[in-house]
């Protein structure tokens, strides 16, 4: 019998309205993690971006791939207590809009991860369709401030 997947906001410090994942569909701790963001429309940024032809901001479209891979982070025994926040994005690419009602598949893969830092590879898509990838490079703090 298959383990049940953890809910996102079990596993991130992230809440609405920045949480970014809405369900997570496969993980290996500290290796890669998959999962969804199912827009409904009703989020706020869809109003002023852009009024008439709401879209998706390509920001936030990487941010839910750092969530997700967020996700595989944290699940990881040797970053229990631990934070990981962005250290930069590298070569990151919009490859279709994103609308009301589409749903975001993310897909995250570590690439390299030692005890202070870490690089993975993202990729957004929606019905199959890449919309972004990036690589996301992350540092690893204490999740709670000295």
């Amino acid at each position: 019998m298959p383990m049940p997947m953890p809910e996102p906001v079990d596993v991130l410090p992230h809440r609405p309205p920045f949480l970014l994942v809405t369900s997570v569909t496969s993980v290996e701790p500290g290796v890669s993690a998959t999962g969804r963001w199912e827009l409904t429309g009703e989020e706020d940024f869809f109003g002023g971006h852009f009024p008439g032809r709401p879209t998706l901001p390509g920001v936030l479209m990487v941010e839910s791939l750092a969530q997700m891979g967020g996700i595989a982070v944290l699940l990881d025994p040797r970053y229990a207590g631990k934070l990981p926040l962005f250290g930069g994005i590298e070569r990151a690419r919009f490859r279709r809009q994103v609308i009301p009602g589409d749903t975001l598949e993310l897909a995250v893969t570590m690439d390299r991860m030692s005890a202070r830092a870490g690089k993975g590879h993202g990729v957004a898509s929606v019905d199959g369709q890449k919309a972004c990838e990036a690589d996301l490079l992350f540092v690893i703090v204490d999740a709670v401030a000295d």
